[in-house]
């Protein structure tokens, strides 16, 4: 946390003349290992369940003490908020025991990993652990020290969110919440990530009804298997049909009383990405990696449209 909060400072007095956004912790729970057992990312270290969640206390810790960095040193007044990122669930259908049910299982800790929203979120915003995780986990929590939940629990501005996709969720007989598999066929992106617009609208719903903090898409996007065609375009019409969809479901939110301040498109061009190298391509601008060329998907040219008019050209539903 110390090590985190020396570096922020760092980077607060170079930029904070010109930037007053600013985002601590991006996505804890993938660099920390979602699933027990799994190496953790470029260090490949394999934790037991007590050492990740040691490792996620400091981390959150240190976003803590990152908050009070910036608010202690911004040239500019600023707006400070984080982006963890959990499973999302929508309901199976609108009846409310289905409705219910996903928002039960969103807002839990129902197995001993990591992918879960209220583990990360719940000391930040409430400044306690989730009873259910303590006891999902099974370790002792010996690792809170005095003062610790203190420094984790700062006021934030805004909630950040990196949606792509969410699990359908049915309550059954007993009112228990439970996953309903995709149909066969159903239609996912090229990294194989489901396409369910749904999440964009339920994901940020559950989490602000919970956190009573203003959202903010910071990532949403798919990956494609897109290239410069014969004719010097980039034909991605898939990502402009993917992202109509999400869009259309956040407008559908922000409607029905979700406050939603920003949204932000995964990714502007295509990159390195952490795990995946340069396998997938989530930009909106090809890049060739070899020769570095830039090229505007079509999607580049149609997100143009979408960005100047507000969203407005997407449709009545927006």
């Amino acid at each position: 946390p110390e090590w985190f909060a020396e570096y922020t400072g760092v980077v607060v007095d170079r930029l904070s003349d010109r930037v007053s956004k600013w985002i601590t912790i991006n996505e804890p729970q993938i660099f920390l290992g979602p699933d027990p057992g799994d190496t953790i990312g470029a260090p490949s270290l394999r934790p037991t369940v007590g050492e990740r969640l040691v490792t996620a206390h400091h981390t959150l810790m240190a976003h803590g003490r990152a908050v009070q960095v910036i608010r202690s040193r911004a040239k500019v007044k600023p707006s400070v908020g984080w982006a963890p990122i959990g499973r999302t669930k929508y309901p199976a259908s609108t009846s409310p025991r289905d409705i219910d049910a996903a928002r039960a299982l969103m807002m839990s800790v129902p197995a001993r990993d990591f992918w879960n929203n209220t583990w990360f979120a719940d000391p930040v915003v409430f400044g306690r652990y989730p009873e259910d995780g303590i006891a999902t986990y099974g370790v002792p929590m010996s690792f809170v020290k005095p003062g610790d939940m203190e420094i984790i629990k700062q006021p934030l501005d805004f909630y950040g969110v990196n949606i792509y996709d969410g699990e359908a969720v049915a309550a059954d007989a007993d009112g228990r919440p439970r996953i309903v598999p995709h149909a066969p066929g159903h239609p996912q992106t090229a990294i194989r990530w489901f396409i369910t617009p749904e999440a964009l609208y339920w994901g940020p719903k559950f989490l602000y009804e919970r956190y009573k903090l203003p959202m903010v898409v910071n990532e949403n996007g798919m990956s494609g298997t897109d290239w410069v065609g014969v004719d010097g375009r980039v034909a991605d019409g898939p990502r402009i049909d993917y992202t109509t969809r999400y869009l259309n479901a956040l407008g559908r939110a922000i409607a029905d009383g979700t406050d939603v301040r920003g949204y932000f498109h995964w990714s502007i061009m295509d990159n390195f990405e952490w795990q995946q190298g340069f396998k997938e391509r989530f930009g909106l601008i090809h890049v060739d990696y070899a020769t570095q060329k830039r090229t505007l998907k079509d999607s580049a040219h149609w997100y143009a449209k979408v960005m100047a008019s507000n969203g407005r050209s997407l449709g009545v539903e927006a």
